[in-house]
């Protein structure tokens, strides 16, 4: 069973270290805290924010310049939001960008029709950007999916991902969110 571990780690701006054990088949949500916070530790787990002490793993195996491609492609990410920069949109923060220009991602075939259905499965009233950012990190059908702020409809979707044996970190302070996860960790 596939583990995601952060072992006693401190990144910038934190004042405390922290600590999670995520296992496959659970769903972990991250609580506490600013949306900002949580953005960074989620961030922290795919190595665009660097731990300064303590480490992260994925079964064992550390998290190192060596190894962060090896990590980011065992991961999908479901960003907050989509921000604008002219007419280009980017993916908030923009170095999270990297993670959809992995090779890996790229060959996925993802239509509009399959994920136009994903996005009705996670939301009756899919017209929702967040949705679709979440739709497309599902369909890349990766171990891990990080959520940054699901909305609270798509609970028992990231429910049905973790029993399908999914590693689901979710960052929110919904309570339907928190509520759904199996664990709950606590910023403080």
């Amino acid at each position: 069973m596939m583990t995601l571990e952060l072992n006693q780690v401190l990144i910038e701006d934190e004042a405390q270290t922290f600590s999670m054990l995520a296992d496959a088949g659970q769903m972990t949500c991250l609580t506490g805290g600013t949306t900002e916070r949580r953005t960074r530790w989620l961030l922290a787990m795919m190595g665009f924010v660097p731990a300064l002490q303590g480490y992260i793993n994925i079964d064992g195996e550390p998290l190192t310049e060596q190894t962060v491609d090896d990590f980011r492609q065992l991961i999908a990410y479901a960003p907050r939001e989509l921000k604008a920069e002219g007419e280009v949109k980017t993916y908030e923060p923009p170095s999270v960008q990297d993670i959809f220009l992995l090779h890996a991602n790229r060959e996925v075939p993802i239509s509009n029709g399959i994920l136009g259905e994903e996005m009705r499965r996670i939301a009756t009233v899919p017209d929702n950007n967040s949705v679709r950012l979440l739709a497309v990190a599902i369909l890349l059908n990766k171990p891990i999916l990080l959520v940054d702020s699901p909305i609270a409809a798509a609970a028992g979707h990231l429910q049905q991902q973790a029993r399908n044996g999914k590693i689901v970190v979710v960052a929110s302070d919904r309570p339907e969110i928190v509520a759904a996860s199996n664990n709950i960790v606590e910023l403080t």
